[in-house]
């Protein structure tokens, strides 16, 4: 990557995309996965390096795979499948993970997730998903910030080194086409910047900057992760300098009172 900016240093972020991760079942030690593709590139963990995982392999070893023919839709889910031309056990699923539904559309129900977040299909996908006997759709994890964390801590037990760890998903943007790599979960570092009364370049303090720390480094880690089958779900990020406490990703939801778009 291009050096970027540091008090007048220039500074560089490398990225490594892990390769041979095998299929993820339920159950499967992400931990230990990580570490054994790390050893097969001649990789060592450093302090304040930061692993990035795509959702689907940590909801696919949590065990948030369902089988459709397990799903009975309700008359809403039935309405709405409808409307949206989808799978009405899909539709069923997309309810039982959101609070509220705020559009619809062929092709997309949007949603407030349980978790906060403003998304698509409540993040339900069935891509790269064993389609066996009548289907079946992952849901994104219970806790993905637990999901961090607890990553983080069987790593640091096994190799002793501090590291951060981003759990990574597409999401649309809401006056944008395309999806983008944001952050859904982290640990053991800064998901929310806030630079506010920082100065600027002429010593002008900020107002209003803050920065999505984890959504960037979700981003900039899918540019190598990919999005179909490049079969890399796991990224090594080395060379983010330390910017502040670790602040969790349930800090980059934007309270209600605060959401001027709905």
């Amino acid at each position: 990557m291009s050096p970027i900016a540091n008090n007048g240093k220039s500074a560089k972020v490398e990225l490594v995309a892990l390769a041979g991760i095998p299929l993820v079942a339920a159950g499967d030690d992400l931990a230990a996965i990580a570490l054994d593709a790390l050893a097969r590139e001649g990789l060592a963990l450093q302090h304040g390096d930061v692993l990035v995982l795509a959702q689907k392999i940590v909801s696919k070893s949590e065990g948030r795979t369902v089988r459709l023919s397990t799903v009975t839709p309700s008359p809403r889910a039935i309405e709405l499948a409808k409307q949206a031309d989808k799978d009405p056990r899909i539709v069923e699923l997309i309810l039982s993970e959101s609070t509220e539904v705020l559009r619809c559309r062929v092709g997309a129900i949007v949603v407030s997730h349980r978790n906060g977040w403003v998304l698509a299909n409540a993040g339900i996908d069935q891509s790269n998903v064993t389609q066996d006997g009548d289907g079946s759709a992952l849901l994104l994890p219970v806790d993905p910030d637990r999901s961090a964390a607890t990553l983080r801590d069987a790593i640091r037990s096994r190799t002793g080194i501090e590291i951060g760890v981003v759990i990574n998903d597409s999401f649309g943007r809401a006056w944008r086409l395309g999806t983008i790599g944001t952050a859904i979960g982290s640990a053991g570092l800064p998901a929310l910047l806030d630079l506010r009364g920082k100065p600027d370049l002429y010593g002008r303090s900020l107002m209003t900057t803050e920065v999505g720390h984890a959504d960037e480094i979700a981003s900039a880690a899918s540019l190598v992760m990919g999005q179909a089958a490049e079969g890399c779900p796991i990224v090594l990020v080395r060379g983010l300098p330390r910017q502040a406490e670790p602040r969790p990703a349930a800090a980059l939801v934007r309270p209600p009172h605060l959401d001027l778009f709905r």
